[in-house]
C-alpha cells in the first residue's frame, strides 16, 4: 500500500508500524510508551536491556531501524519490531497491561490475514481511513483505483528487472515529466508539500491523468515486451506523453490549467468539494 507507513491504536496510545518485508514492524519505543507510561521512553529501554543481558545480546538482531514519521511530522529513522521480536521485548517489561497488548498484536496480525486472503478487505480499511481524514467517497474511490493501476505498473517493472528504489522514481519522474512538466518532487514543491504523499493532494483531474499516464505505460511495456531500463525508460515517457497530450486538450478547451497548487493541508478535499458545488 504508499501508501505502508500508519498509526495503529492500543488503549489510546498510537502505536507507530510500518509495512517491511511482508509484516508490520512497530516502533519500540512506542510500545514501551504504552505499556509503562514512562515519560521518557529512551531511558526505559537503555534500563530494560542493562537487566535483561540476554534481550541487549539480540538487540541488533531483533530490532531494525527502519524510517517512521515522527512526532514533529518528519520521517525518522527508529527502531522497530515485528511481532516476535515485539513479544520478546513485553517479556522484559513487567506491566498489567502486557497480556492485553499480546492481544492487540495478534489482532493487528490477523487483520493482515484477513486481507490477504480478501484483498476487498483491504480496500475498506483504506477507504475509511481517507474518509476518516476528510475525504469524499467521489475522490477516495479514484484514488483506490489509481493504487490499483499504479501497482499494476510497478509488478510490470518488477518483472523486467527494476529493483532499485531510484530505478523506480526515474522511470516516475519521466511520466510525471511528460503528464505535467514535472518531476514528482518538483510538483510537490509547486504545491507547497514537505513529506506529504503528493498524490493524496492532487484533486480529480490531476489523478485521472496520473492513472492515464501510468495505465497508457503499462500498456505499452507489454505490447513491445520491453526489458531493459532504457526501454522501460521510452515507454514511461511515451505513456506521459499520452496524458501530457490530454492534458493540453483539455487545457486549451477550457482556457486555463488543470494542474493546481491547491493541496488540503489547511482545507480539507471533502470542504473544498462542497464549496465548490456551492458557486
Amino acid at each position: 500500500m504508499e501508501n505502508e507507513h500508519g498509526l495503529s491504536a492500543f488503549q489510546g496510545k498510537n502505536i507507530r508500524r510500518v509495512w517491511h518485508r511482508n509484516e508490520w514492524w512497530f516502533s519500540v519505543f512506542d510500545i514501551v510508551a504504552a505499556l509503562t507510561e514512562s515519560a521518557d521512553p529512551k531511558q526505559y529501554v537503555k534500563k530494560m536491556r542493562s537487566r535483561d543481558p540476554a534481550l541487549d545480546a539480540k538487540w541488533g538482531t531483533i530490532c531494525t531501524p527502519l524510517e517512521i514519521l515522527a512526532p514533529d511530522g518528519k520521517r525518522r529513522e527508529t527502531n522497530c519490531v515485528n511481532a516476535e521480536g515485539a513479544f520478546r521485548i513485553i517479556q522484559s517489561i513487567p506491566s498489567p497491561k502486557a497480556e492485553p497488548f499480546k492481544l492487540w498484536l495478534a489482532k493487528v496480525g490477523y487483520e493482515r490475514v484477513q486481507e490477504i486472503e480478501n484483498p476487498e478487505l483491504a480496500q475498506q480499511r483504506m477507504k475509511a481511513l481517507y474518509a476518516a481524514k476528510g475525504y469524499s467517497d467521489e475522490w477516495i474511490e479514484k484514488r483506490v483505483r489509481g493504487i490499483a493501476i499504479r501497482d499494476e505498473l510497478t509488478d510490470e517493472w518488477k518483472r523486467r528487472g527494476v529493483r532499485a528504489d531510484r530505478e523506480f522514481a526515474l522511470l516516475t519522474a519521466e511520466i510525471s515529466q511528460a503528464t505535467f512538466g514535472m518531476t514528482p518532487s518538483e510538483y510537490k514543491r509547486f504545491k507547497g508539500l514537505e513529506k506529504e504523499n503528493l498524490r493524496d493532494h492532487m484533486d480529480d483531474m490531476e489523478t485521472i491523468l496520473t492513472m492515464l499516464g501510468e495505465a497508457t505505460t503499462t500498456r505499452f511495456t507489454r505490447e513491445r515486451d520491453s526489458q531493459a531500463l532504457e526501454k522501460l525508460k521510452g515507454d514511461a515517457k511515451d505513456g506521459g506523453d499520452v496524458a501530457g497530450a490530454a492534458r493540453k486538450d483539455i487545457e486549451g478547451r477550457l482556457g486555463k490549467s488543470v494542474v493546481s497548487q491547491e493541496n488540503f493541508l489547511g482545507t480539507t478535499e471533502r470542504q473544498k468539494r462542497l464549496a465548490q458545488k456551492k458557486r
